[in-house]
């Protein structure tokens, strides 16, 4: 077996809070990265994937556990990696030469060997001739291939990218993939391994030799596999659209361990999602899962009454992290059910989807209380309070106890969200306080709703 350049053991990363719990962001995870090989990684927002790079690269130490690099403890050795980052982080007041020479000129690299080691990174990544421009007279692209030419100028071991294509168009994202994947094959870059982050599924299937899917609160993996298609990829072929299909089915079904595709390699543990007393509401809007709802309708199999996932997307022209979020909205409120990588809408979202506002509210409402335990708890609240108010800081209290800062936030504003709509409750912004509307929502309402 092939010895690995970078090896995670058991790495986890949390938070304390002043309770004796804790956040924890990602849970105990083992992961390697071995020469000759392009790895990515995917998994819906807030999963830690870019937490998870960071400790990888050495720059944020991992709560518990440790990165090796060759055997040995990263924070022990100087490790030889870059990073390309979404944005394109260049120096504005410097020319395009000057930006690429930047980090040989802070290792202590003599002026002349930058210079030649820089030229010829930029004439490797097609920008020979624009030496002396500075970055705002490039367009998006050139100015990517300048923070790839960046990032390789310093011949690191392992390059690693945080979503590097995903602020581009269509048409310079596909280009810059191809050569990237050019210069890999061709082994004109001295790079031994290529770690990327992404959001984009088709383009983990176009690149990837190696890919590992992420689960989230806390984040861990929940498949890694090798990807067997041989390059140049056909996106139209069937085993590309079936690799697909599985990795959406493992995105949009966390509540299920995802089954092995042929090639998964024998032996790997997979994680199951850590139990939770609330549920993660996806930040998405009524609207949107009004709209997401409407459109499955038009594109289902009339005689099946199913929409494909991937197509669902294409379709729409959405990257899975704009599609997920209102389609797990929609799954939490019992609207659409999700399984091999299809969706299918229930009665209950035909009926949300066909009927006029006021009814719309109305089946949102008994589908929230239904299904959402922190609404159910915020109205409850609301009602056995003689004034019928209740500071926002209650329910801040509750959640912190699972979630970080930011996303209790983000939970709270998303049920604050949902609760108007369906008109459960209104909340004052000024006081910070939920209030009943005049409208009040009796105990009644509550028959038939479990207890979690």
């Amino acid at each position: 077996m092939t010895e690995p350049i970078i090896r995670a053991q058991q790495v986890e990363k949390f938070y304390a809070q002043p309770s004796e719990n804790r956040i924890q962001v990602i849970a105990a995870t083992d992961l390697s990265i071995v020469p000759g090989e392009i790895v990515a990684l995917l998994g819906p927002s807030g999963s830690g994937k870019s937490t998870l790079l960071r400790m990888l690269a050495g720059l944020s130490r991992p709560s518990a556990g440790e990165v090796y690099w060759h055997g040995r403890p990263i924070s022990t050795v100087r490790i030889h990696v870059s990073i390309v980052f979404q944005s394109f982080a260049l120096f504005p007041w410097l020319t395009v030469l000057e930006n690429v020479e930047a980090p040989l000129k802070a290792a202590g690299m003599a002026s002349a060997e930058q210079r030649e080691r820089s030229l010829k990174i930029l004439d490797t990544v097609g920008l020979d001739g624009f030496q002396a421009a500075y970055p705002k007279e490039l367009s998006g692209g050139m100015r990517q291939r300048v923070g790839f030419a960046r990032a390789l100028v310093v011949e690191p071991e392992v390059l690693f990218m945080d979503e590097p294509f995903s602020a581009l168009d269509v048409l310079t994202a596909e280009n810059l993939r191809s050569e990237l994947l050019e210069l890999w094959q061709k082994k004109t870059i001295p790079t031994q391994a290529i770690f990327l982050v992404t959001h984009n599924i088709e383009e983990a299937v176009l690149l990837a030799d190696r890919i590992i899917v992420l689960g989230r609160n806390p984040g861990h993996v929940r498949t890694d596999f090798k990807v067997t298609l041989a390059h140049p990829r056909d996106r139209k072929s069937q085993p590309f659209t079936q690799l697909v299909d599985y990795i959406y089915k493992v995105l949009t079904r966390p509540d299920v361990v995802p089954a092995a595709m042929p090639d998964l390699e024998s032996g790997r543990k997979v994680r199951d999602q850590r139990q939770m007393h609330y549920e993660m509401l996806p930040h998405a809007r009524p609207g949107g899962i009004a709209g997401l709802l409407e459109i499955v309708i038009d594109l289902s199999d009339k005689s099946t009454g199913r929409a494909d996932i991937y197509k669902l997307a294409d379709e729409l022209a959405f990257e899975i992290d704009d599609l997920l979020p209102i389609m797990e909205a929609a799954q939490i409120l019992g609207f659409l059910k999700v399984g091999e990588g299809d969706v299918v809408i229930t009665p209950e979202g035909r009926e949300f989807a066909e009927s006029e506002i006021l009814k719309q509210k109305e089946l949102f409402r008994t589908a929230a209380l239904d299904h959402v335990l922190l609404l159910r708890q915020i109205t409850r609240a609301l009602n056995n309070k003689n004034d019928h108010t209740v500071p926002e800081e209650f329910f801040l209290d509750m959640l912190d106890e699972q979630f970080s800062d930011d996303e209790t936030q983000r939970q709270l504003e998303t049920a604050i969200n949902w609760g108007r709509y369906a008109e459960l409750f209104d909340f004052d912004a000024a006081r910070r306080r939920f209030i009943l509307p005049e409208t009040e929502v009796t105990a009644e309402s509550f028959e038939g709703a479990e207890a979690e």
